[in-house]
């Protein structure tokens, strides 16, 4: 492979070029706005980082000019098209033309296998990072944005969204059949044989079916079948567990891609299966959900997650920092459903470190109270915006009733009752105070000869500042300035729909940047906009 070639679209609008922007001023303005300042985007510095992904060996096809593909990459992404579909764009759409500077082509910009190993490659390298850096940029360098307060300390707000996952969600039967039919197409396809032999052979007819469950061909609603359906599948997979160590080489099963598909069902069978305990060396579907329980055979990384206490999804959650006053995305982080927030947050922190941006003000929801960019901000003089953990007692006294002491360590009850603490540990009364005490009814509930007892967070100097904010008109208030947040977050919501478009926490990374990296210059475009006074 050769020097790839740098793209370099003119600036100057032709009257074809000028017809078609006119024609976007309602509908479309991203089309346009691209036009104008696409160079400013895809300018010489980060074309020289897109090239730097490319070996240079003599070798190879020639490569379509990265900034172009960058490009087609966020059309694609703002017209929702699939790959196939961008292709055909580059040939019959307009818009598409004039923004990748191919007005009149009647030939594709490039084809779909290269788009599909343009974005592997832009992934690999970690440029779908490097482009939401680089629309946060340039957006700043305009002084509606107060350039001089670019590396200044910044408000910014985090928060998360569910993500539906793209794998199908099945339950342990399915699982265990889909995963076992992975294993037999990778041995047919070894082997050179029809997968219907495979079946046969390895003695698992079940897989000749559409389904198991069809296979299977029992009365759910009947007691037991279900128990005996499990048995006979179980049997089966067993039956073609031992073939595979006789007749397939000890290389293949220890090497991808069938090594990969052996695992997924040894991994279904450990989480959804355990021993029944009515004995006779079977098995039954576990009682208890297992931690971290694979829901998916085509994505192995989606997870069970909640939106509340009464519904559940299955998949990813997107994880957002977005500046407050300048309404710019600046990190993106995608975890399965069932992490805690707190561990989006080193990423997050990784991305904005990179771009050299420090955190005045902090606004977070609870789920984030215990993450490092709280102690890290903290640490450096910033302040935290979040609503407090609640205190809850019944009609008991609450803890928020109690007076905390943070220099002198001390909390002293209702009854005037003083005991020192410790953060981290659990504070416990004198029992013989509090049975003499006369609030003891109204206080606690505990045994004769236990007193009262109230925990110590780690955090606890932060939740008494944020107590104290919360009851306040004007401490309430500045916890609402984080809606800024939710808002970005329902443009991408609105952008992407509730389902993700790929598999895997990687690739909807990429699709979660890209996405921000659109919201970005939509803000910059909105920015530039003249406002309605100022028009006429």
């Amino acid at each position: 492979m050769g020097v790839v070639a740098r793209w370099r679209p003119k600036q100057e609008l032709t009257e074809q070029e000028q017809h078609v922007v006119q024609r976007m001023e309602r509908t479309g303005k991203l089309f346009a706005f691209l036009r104008h300042h696409r160079h400013e985007l895809i300018d010489d510095a980060f074309q020289e980082e897109l090239e730097a992904m490319y070996r240079q060996t003599g070798a190879g096809k020639e490569p379509v000019a990265p900034g172009l593909m960058v490009l087609a990459m966020i059309l694609q992404g703002y017209l929702k098209a699939s790959d196939a579909t961008m292709v055909e764009l580059t040939v019959f759409d307009l818009r598409v033309q004039m923004v990748l500077d191919r007005m009149g082509s009647t030939e594709p910009a490039f084809s779909q296998g290269a788009l599909c190993e343009f974005r592997h490659r832009f992934i690999r390298h970690n440029m779908d990072r490097r482009l939401l850096e680089k629309s946060v940029e340039v957006a700043m360098r305009y002084k509606e944005f107060d350039p001089r307060k670019v590396k200044a300390m910044l408000r910014v707000a985090i928060d998360s969204r569910p993500l539906e996952g793209a794998g199908r969600v099945e339950d342990t039967l399915n699982l265990l059949g889909h995963a076992a039919r992975k294993v037999v197409a990778c041995v047919a396809r070894e082997k050179g044989w029809p997968k219907e032999k495979v079946c046969r052979e390895a003695g698992i007819p079940l897989l000749l079916e559409k389904s198991v469950k069809k296979g299977l061909d029992v009365d759910w609603n009947e007691a037991g079948q279900k128990v005996r359906a499990l048995q006979k599948l179980v049997k089966q997979l067993d039956s073609m567990k031992a073939w595979l160590k006789k007749h397939v080489p000890e290389e293949q099963l220890t090497s991808p891609p069938l090594s990969v598909h052996l695992a997924t069902l040894e991994q279904i069978g450990k989480q959804d299966l355990e021993p029944d305990p009515e004995g006779g060396g079977g098995v039954r579907i576990r009682k208890e959900v297992a931690e971290d329980r694979r829901v998916s055979v085509e994505d192995g990384e989606m997870r069970h997650g909640r939106k509340s206490k009464s519904k559940r999804f299955n998949g990813y959650k997107q994880h957002m920092a977005t500046d407050l006053d300048k309404q710019l995305i600046l990190a993106c982080a995608v975890t399965p459903a069932n992490r805690p927030e707190a561990e989006a947050t080193p990423e997050l922190e990784k991305d904005m470190k990179q771009q050299k941006l420090r955190i005045d003000k902090l606004y977070i929801d609870r789920g984030y109270i215990t993450s490092s960019v709280v102690e890290k901000v903290q640490e450096q003089g910033g302040e935290v915006l979040c609503k407090p953990w609640k205190s809850k007692n019944g009609e008991l006294f609450s803890k928020s009733e109690f007076k905390l002491d943070m220099r002198s360590r001390t909390i002293s009850c209702p009854g005037g009752q003083t005991q020192h603490f410790t953060l981290g540990t659990t504070v416990e009364f004198e029992a013989r105070v509090c049975e003499g005490c006369p609030l003891r009814a109204q206080c606690t509930q505990a045994r004769p000869g236990q007193g009262r007892t109230v925990a110590i967070g780690e955090d606890e100097a932060l939740q008494q500042r944020l107590r104290k904010l919360v009851k306040t008109p004007a401490g309430r208030q500045r916890l609402r300035e984080r809606v800024g947040v939710e808002h970005r977050q329902a443009h991408l919501a609105r952008r992407q729909g509730p389902r993700a478009r790929y598999r895997g926490v990687r690739k909807n990374v990429f699709d979660l940047r890209r996405a921000a990296c659109i919201q970005n210059l939509e803000a910059w475009q909105r920015r530039l906009e003249p406002s309605p006074a100022k028009v006429g």
